[in-house]
């Protein structure tokens, strides 16, 4: 880090505000964050200084506009390090399922004057436009995430990541397997924890919030999604939902499609 107070922004993009929540949510761990680095941009806690040259900047959002695409290029020319947050900023989030489907032809069909709407044809990552150097997955991600990567940069130290399956938090909390008890679609084996197995630990589902874990085997589960009785598109969907712009779902979910397109008469 620079000499000095270290100086931090939160910039935000495409998305929900839901992950800079994150950092408001943490209460009086932020007035002691506060304490440890300058926070020089923040517009949804009141600073603004948007061409602020600092030492971290959390960028939460994705790509949509052209705008976008130059503002994030000045971002990553101010910032000795680039964190993305949440599942817009590292896989695209939501607003990338337009990228399977016309996304013209939707905003023709929405809008009365769509040659006011300058949004690009595709909504896309961070990284898929300057160089990120760690990325914090979640939908939203927590006050944990946040905090404990602060503090490491601050200790000069790469902040460690969570990697682990959410099938492993399941058993660290006892919570029955749903998708072995239930037969229910759990996205569990191939999704990162970090949530603390939230649903599965309350009876439902993992819907893949934290994106995908270390080396997950999409493909397998969705052959045993298949065996529960999902028809290709739907196995599909489960893939290509949060973080459909992530490699290893993005390859799944495309495959599904192409089942699910195959098997039509």
């Amino acid at each position: 880090m620079a000499t000095g107070k270290p100086r931090l922004a939160v910039h935000k993009f495409s998305s929900c505000d839901g992950c800079q929540l994150a950092f408001l949510n943490l209460g009086e761990d932020l007035l002691r964050l506060a304490e440890l680095v300058e926070i020089v941009h923040f517009a949804e806690a009141g600073p603004v200084d948007p061409d602020a040259v600092v030492d971290i900047a959390f960028v939460e959002g994705s790509i949509s506009t052209s705008e976008d695409e130059e503002r994030i290029q000045k971002i990553r020319k101010n910032s000795r390090w680039l964190i993305t947050i949440g599942a817009c900023a590292t896989a695209g989030g939501l607003q990338a399922l337009r990228n399977l489907a016309d996304g013209p032809g939707w905003i023709a069909e929405i809008y009365a004057q769509p040659e006011h709407i300058h949004s690009l044809a595709t909504s896309t990552p961070i990284a898929a436009h300057v160089p990120v150097d760690m990325e914090l997955w979640g939908c939203p991600v927590n006050g944990r995430q946040v905090l404990g990567a602060v503090r490491a940069l601050l200790f000069g130290v790469v902040p460690a990541l969570e990697k682990d399956k959410v099938c492993l938090e399941c058993k660290r909390h006892q919570a029955v397997c749903v998708l072995v008890a239930k037969g229910l679609p759990c996205m569990g084996p191939v999704t990162r924890t970090g949530c603390g197995a939230l649903c599965p630990r309350f009876g439902r589902d993992c819907y893949a919030c934290y994106g995908p874990a270390e080396n997950p085997n999409a493909m397998a589960l969705g052959r045993r999604l298949e065996g529960l009785g999902l028809v290709p598109e739907a196995v599909a969907r489960r893939f290509l939902f949060i973080n459909s712009g992530a490699p290893a779902f993005a390859e799944a979910g495309r495959h599904w499609r192409e089942q699910a397109h195959d098997s039509k008469p």
